[in-house]
C-alpha cells in the first residue's frame, strides 16, 4: 500500500534532486496512459478549481519550480497553468490518495482558475431547471487570450 504524503509550504519552494526521487517513487504512472488525476483546490477556502492531468514530468516540474504544472492531453505537452494568462497556480500544500493516482494540490491561484473567466471551473449548479451560474466572472476571456 502506498503512503499518504503531505508537503506544506511556505510560498513557492523548490526541492532537491534526492527530495524529488523520493517524492516520485509513491506515485502510480501505470493507469490513464502514464497520466495521473490532479484536483487544484485553493488554500485558504477549500473551493475546488478545477481537475486536470499530469504526468511525470509534469509533478516533477511542479516540485521544482512551486508553481502547477499540468499535462495538456489536447496539445499533447506541459502546460504550466498561467502561461499565456498569467493566472498561475503557486503550489501550497499537496496531498497524494492511497492509490497513488491522483493527486491534490492546495494552490494560491492568481486571478482564476477558468479560462472562461471564473474564479473556479465549477461555476455551474445542478439546480431542476438546469445548470444555473453561481460563479463570479472575473475577467473576459477575449482579452486575455
Amino acid at each position: 500500500m502506498k503512503n499518504i504524503w503531505c508537503i506544506f509550504l511556505e510560498g513557492i519552494i523548490s526541492f532537491s534532486k534526492e527530495e524529488i526521487k523520493k517524492f516520485m517513487k509513491e506515485f502510480d504512472f501505470s493507469k490513464n496512459n502514464g497520466l495521473i488525476s490532479i484536483v487544484a483546490q485553493d488554500y485558504k477556502t477549500n473551493e475546488v478549481l478545477m481537475v486536470a492531468f499530469a504526468n511525470e514530468d509534469a509533478v516533477k516540474e511542479t516540485l521544482v519550480s512551486g508553481i502547477v504544472t499540468y499535462w495538456s492531453r489536447s496539445r499533447n505537452k506541459l502546460w504550466k497553468k498561467g502561461e499565456s494568462s498569467g493566472h498561475v497556480q503557486k503550489l501550497r500544500q499537496a496531498f497524494l490518495d492511497c492509490d497513488g493516482d491522483c493527486l491534490l494540490v492546495k494552490v494560491e491561484q492568481v486571478k482564476a482558475a477558468c479560462h472562461t473567466g471564473y474564479f473556479s471551473c465549477f461555476y455551474r449548479e445542478l439546480a431542476k431547471s438546469g445548470f444555473q451560474i453561481i460563479g463570479k466572472k472575473i475577467f473576459d476571456p477575449e482579452k486575455v487570450y
